[in-house]
């Protein structure tokens, strides 16, 4: 099989989650500040999107494994095939989206939008990247002056400009806060950067006549740390105050990095200032950067969530159509008759269980996913981001985005390999993809805030904020599921597993909330596992219910029986071979000592 041709979306599965179980129809579609979509309009939207997806964008995902980006002169340069579907993609109006209507867009809301974009990652994942000037568009439209956003919008969308988020630099990686690019006013409103940053995704390429780089930087005299950090709009050509482009600005790619995989997608090192001034402005004339930057970096961390829990489903249905065509061995129960037919790898329980383990966590993802996408519907419903009209569920978006990104990042990688193993020694062979699903995978754990830092974000601040209020009215919720008795009896097992998840879950929490009192070291070492607990309980509760609404439509409608009696195996294989493990993630808190940080370096 090429992998050219890879890509299997799952928009069943995506439908029932919009619109079977969240209920965006009624719920967000038609209602401000969102547009005019009603349910109709937005299932044909995704439908077209699916054909645009496998058609348009799947067909270059392999190309960059061959034909990688290429840096000369300061420029890079991108394979043909690559470009040809980042233009269908624009050509069909898919950039447009979730840009506001006075921006010329539809107006989507955040449920249908990670949606859509599910479908892109899932087909392509380097050309997501490219798409990134979308998001700030929006970003200005939020937080620039009147005079920024005249400059810049709608020129970004109308002609396609790129975008990157310029953060790292060589010698601070994730401690943001020790980045020492500078920044000096020369002007009214016009600065001059310098400095080194790297790792910059979309950093350069010759997919748009323009990128828009948002540049955290240090202004002249600014505290240490992050507060002193400012955030700067930095073209790469300069953008003139009625919109047209001037010359090149002093932002020079400097080096391609060369990766493990997303080859496809540019990372790169970007020099500001290195013998020709590099000019930008203040975003919206404020120091805020950190602030200002985080409406950025949360998106980011959605949208890497998203693409791990797509490549899972990608794998998993490239590993479903295998084990259904490949012929080999006799079944388990004729293993002894040498005459017995052979029969596809399917039947085999092992490959089953392989498979049933990578479906239920695929769908537990994506649940999770539009679950937390649907309650930034409600944040922007409610006046958008940090509005006080928002606050509980501002909040509680806040503390989920931690688990989309952290659980499905690290989940996702360990259950490839399943995908891959379903394939045998095939699925070692570039013949066919999932071993590039792996790769191009990996990085997800690393960038955006690697998984401890999702962690620490989890339990230091987002839980600590307002002393677990938001996580105990999650938790209150995943109770009222789990002590619902008027369902009848075709979910008391699986009610009464997520109710002993969520009581382990608490016993966790309380005891490594205790265990701080004699060091913070204890949530350096235990973060991940208690991350990890919090995200699966959760999943637990939404595959619940997602089998409640199964076996109410298994009734109404048995057209599609198939379908909810996956739902139903995906629900209970979860709560009986995942959730079990939350009791053992409990005794290990439990037990957890500070042994490890009295080993002595020389003994490592």
């Amino acid at each position: 099989m090429s992998s050219s041709n890879h890509y299997v979306p799952n928009l069943r599965d995506i439908e029932f989650n919009l619109f079977e179980f969240l209920d965006i129809g009624r719920a967000s579609l038609g209602h401000a500040p969102f547009g005019d979509l009603d349910e109709t309009s937005a299932r044909q939207m995704l439908q077209t999107f699916v054909q645009l997806s496998v058609n348009e964008l799947a067909p270059s995902f392999e190309e960059p494994e061959h034909n990688p980006p290429r840096l000369e002169n300061g420029e890079v340069t991108l394979p043909p095939g690559l470009k040809k579907s980042m233009n269908a993609f624009f050509d069909a109006g898919m950039h447009l989206l979730e840009q506001p209507p006075h921006l010329g867009g539809l107006g989507a809301p955040p449920s249908l939008g990670w949606a859509a974009f599910e479908l892109l990652v899932g087909a392509n994942a380097s050309l997501a990247f490219y798409t990134l000037g979308n998001l700030l568009a929006r970003i200005i439209d939020r937080l620039g002056t009147d005079a920024q956003k005249q400059r810049f919008l709608p020129h970004m969308l109308d002609r396609r400009w790129g975008g990157s988020m310029v953060l790292t630099e060589p010698d601070a990686g994730s401690d943001v806060g020790a980045a020492r690019t500078k920044a000096r006013r020369v002007s009214n409103e016009v600065w001059e950067i310098e400095g080194v940053k790297r790792f910059i995704t979309n950093g350069d390429s010759d997919m748009s006549e323009n990128i828009i780089h948002m540049v955290l930087a240090r202004p002249d005299g600014a505290a240490p740390g992050t507060k002193g950090l400012s955030l700067f709009v930095v073209p790469k050509y300069w953008v003139n105050e009625d919109g047209s482009l001037g010359e090149a600005n002093g932002v020079v790619c400097t080096k391609l990095e060369k990766k493990m995989g997303l080859k496809g997608s540019v990372t790169c090192e970007l020099t500001f200032g290195d013998g020709k001034p590099c000019r930008g402005l203040l975003l919206g004339e404020v120091h805020d950067g950190i602030r200002q930057m985080f409406y950025i970096i949360e998106q980011a961390r959605m949208a890497v969530g998203v693409k791990s829990m797509a490549t899972l489903s990608a794998g998993y249905n490239r590993a479903l159509a295998f084990s259904k065509d490949r012929l080999q061995g006799a079944d388990l129960m004729q293993a002894r008759d040498k005459t017995a037919p052979r029969v596809p790898i399917f039947r085999h329980p092992d490959v089953r269980r392989m498979l049933m383990a990578q479906k239920a966590h695929a769908e537990g993802m994506r649940a999770l996913c539009l679950y937390t996408a649907f309650v930034q519907d409600g944040v922007e419903r409610k006046g958008g981001h940090r509005a006080t009209e928002a606050g509980e569920l501002d909040t509680l978006n806040d503390m989920l985005l931690p688990l989309v990104k952290g659980y499905c990042s690290e989940k996702a990688y360990e259950l490839l390999s399943l995908s891959l193993q379903v394939h045998g020694g095939s699925g070692y062979l570039q013949d066919y993809p999932v071993e590039q699903y792996i790769r191009d995978q990996k990085i997800d754990t690393l960038y955006e805030g690697t998984t401890h830092i999702q962690a620490l974000d989890l339990l230091m601040r987002k839980v600590a904020r307002d002393g677990g209020a938001t996580l105990q009215g999650l938790l209150s919720q995943i109770r009222e599921t789990a002590e619902r008795s008027d369902e009848g009896k075709a979910l008391e097992a699986e009610r009464a597993a997520l109710g002993k998840a969520l009581g382990d879950l608490e016993t966790m929490l309380g005891t490594l909330m205790g265990k701080l009192g004699e060091s913070v070291y204890h949530v350096g070492l235990q973060g991940n596992r208690v991350l990890a607990a919090v995200a699966e309980v959760v999943i637990g509760w939404l595959l619940v219910r997602h089998a409640e609404v199964a076996v109410e439509r298994m009734q109404s409608n048995p057209g599609d029986r198939a379908f909810y009696v996956g739902k139903l195996a995906s629900a209970r294989w979860f709560c009986h071979e995942v959730l079990p493990g939350v009791a053992h993630a409990a005794h290990m808190v439990e037990r957890g000592n500070l042994d490890l940080m009295e080993v002595p370096e020389e003994s490592f």
